[in-house]
């Protein structure tokens, strides 16, 4: 397997580790590192390819990138083995370090399949072919990083080229198409480690970017040991192992401490203006797709949740609260059409006496679509201002290409209507603050977050009942973790079935739910207006290290074919 990760091995002609960086005939380094079997003469080789290699990747590789997208997945919640997103980074490097583009390619698509089809195990709920075919479409992404980083790993500080790359990738997935699917960045198993408090100066693409950067810096290292390994096997009173791969060695254990160690030194925030929030939690009748047949179940609990909680406050049992905030579709029924739902809306807010952000469906002027909504409710005017969640779900709150689907796929006939592309600003006064509105699937998107960030707390309203008691819900969690570091804002997570959470601005779990059971949270937060140099950044660092990503595949593409032309 030492001989299968040196890039000196592989050429654009088989596939496999046969020639030198370009392709050509191997140098005398190549001879070196490949050990005595590959001086020997043509004619001792064996007519066939040994048995070890599997396909033109060679079985070792293949392997490694297997391994690799086992340790990404387990990085993320609810398996929360952080540590391994950096073998798991590093493995897959190594499967392709040096590789021909389209070998790496394959091994990069291999690799991300073995990821994202546990990581989404949440999405079974919908049915196995959605959540196959789903993990799949995001294993594609994977095949362009893993022909860049094949590439990139010739060039010089490829370290810092391969960590560009997955930067890149992420920016792809999380835009194309339909406006992208950015779930399970490496950036999101970084929800609490010395790596978060860079999320305040480069968002989420930053913390990507150095988390990659030291899982290439370990593969770096490796590679350093395995070729003084060969050379030692190859060469008569060659150094001694450590000694000869002391150089790098070192490069790579002090880069990786800076990196940590910055990350150490960066303050996170906790002061702010007081403001007490409570956050409801009223469950739903039973787990499942078919839930919201039950919709006036679902808006009976969060109303008689919320007046356990005005009980509880006139008992003096807690804190009155200055705000309160309600899951995603806590009313699918339209209180602006149903009298019912909005009297039963209406006395709930006003037994709790304060501002309530509810989440409610209601229906377009023209009846044609749906608008997911948060409505600003106050005890004393009703309905108020609102936000319509701007990036619904493709295939799950919207169909594109709907006429041919529907005759396809049956399952699609639960998508009677699509839900309407809201345009609103998501920032709205709630009582003695400004809250920002998520509604979420929204909570994985940086720019979504970024303009609710522009408030003193930011909502998350989201609805997990159709996949409770999967990883789904936790990695959410995870996301609204990293995005509270990002923006130094308070997030305050409102879901019908669970986990609702109040976060602070440093990351810290203030409360958090059981999934399926009802819930108050009451807690005094700090309501924050400052802006984090990210949010000063915005867009930037994540268009910046992808275009670093793009310049280097391009320096490497044309080094390899120098290389070819003058052998």
């Amino acid at each position: 397997m030492a001989q299968e990760i040196l890039p000196e091995r592989a050429t654009e002609g088989d596939g496999g580790p046969a020639g030198g960086p370009a392709g050509g005939a191997p140098s005398a380094e190549d001879r070196a590192a490949s050990g005595p079997a590959a001086s020997a003469p043509a004619a001792r080789k064996p007519p066939h390819r040994p048995l070890y290699r599997g396909g033109r990747a060679g079985w070792p590789r293949t392997l490694l990138a297997v391994a690799a997208g086992l340790a990404l997945w387990l990085a993320f919640p609810p398996a929360d083995l952080t540590p391994l997103v950096f073998p798991g980074v590093a493995l897959l490097t190594l499967a392709l370090h040096g590789l021909p583009a389209r070998t790496g390619a394959w091994l990069g698509f291999v690799s991300g399949v073995v990821f994202f089809i546990p990581v989404l195990q949440g999405l079974v709920k919908i049915g196995p072919d959605a959540w196959i075919l789903l993990a799949v479409v995001q294993a594609l992404y994977f095949i362009p990083m893993g022909a860049g980083v094949a590439l990139v790993t010739r060039l010089p500080g490829w370290p810092v080229w391969v960590a560009a790359m997955w930067v890149a990738e992420e920016l792809v997935r999380g835009r194309v198409p339909f406006g992208g699917f950015p779930w399970a960045r490496l950036a999101f198993s970084q929800t609490a480690t010395p790596l978060t408090p860079y999320a305040s100066f480069g968002g989420a693409p930053l913390v990507s970017f150095l988390t990659a950067l030291i899982g290439a810096l370990l593969a770096y290292g490796v590679i350093a040991v395995l070729r003084a390994r060969a050379r030692a096997r190859e060469e008569t009173g060659a150094p001694p192992i450590l000694r000869a791969s002391a150089r790098p060695l070192a490069i790579a254990v002090a880069a990786v401490t800076a990196v940590i160690g910055g990350g150490l030194l960066i303050p996170t925030p906790t002061a702010g203006r007081p403001v007490t929030v409570a956050v409801v939690q009223g469950n739903v009748p039973r787990l499942g797709m078919d839930f919201n047949e039950q919709r006036k179940a679902v808006l009976d609990n969060h109303v008689r949740v919320t007046r356990e909680l005005a009980a509880q406050v006139r008992a003096g049992k807690v804190a009155r609260p200055e705000l309160v905030v309600w899951p995603e579709n806590a009313s699918d029924l339209d209180p602006y059409a149903e009298p019912d739902a909005y009297q039963a809306i209406d006395a709930a807010v006003k037994d709790i006496g304060v501002p309530v952000l509810v989440g409610a469906l209601t229906d377009t002027p023209d009846g044609e679509k749906v608008e997911n909504r948060g409505i600003v409710w106050d005890p004393a005017k009703g309905p108020g201002d609102y936000y319509v969640k701007r990036h619904p779900v493709p295939f799950g709150e919207y169909l594109p290409f709907r006429d041919i689907l529907t005759r396809l796929i049956t399952r699609f006939e639960r998508i009677p209507r699509d839900f309407a592309h809201g345009t609103r600003d998501p920032v709205m006064r709630l009582g003695p603050a400004t809250v920002g509105d998520v509604i979420c699937f929204e909570v994985a998107y940086d720019g979504e977050v970024r303009d609710a960030a522009a408030a003193d707390l930011v909502v998350v309203q989201t609805n997990n009942a159709t996949y409770g008691k999967t990883s789904l819900p936790p990695q959410q969690i995870a996301m609204s973790r990293l995005r509270a570091v990002e923006h130094g804002r308070t997030i305050l997570v409102a879901a019908t079935s669970g986990i609702s959470a109040i976060v602070a601005p440093d990351g810290r779990m203030i409360d958090r739910s059981r999934e399926f059971v009802p819930d108050i949270q009451v807690a005094s937060v700090p309501a924050r207006s400052a802006v984090t140099p990210a949010d000063r950044a915005g867009a930037a660092p994540e268009w910046a290290l992808a275009a670093l990503a793009a310049g280097a595949a391009g320096w490497a593409a044309w080094f390899t074919r120098r290389k070819n032309e003058g052998n």
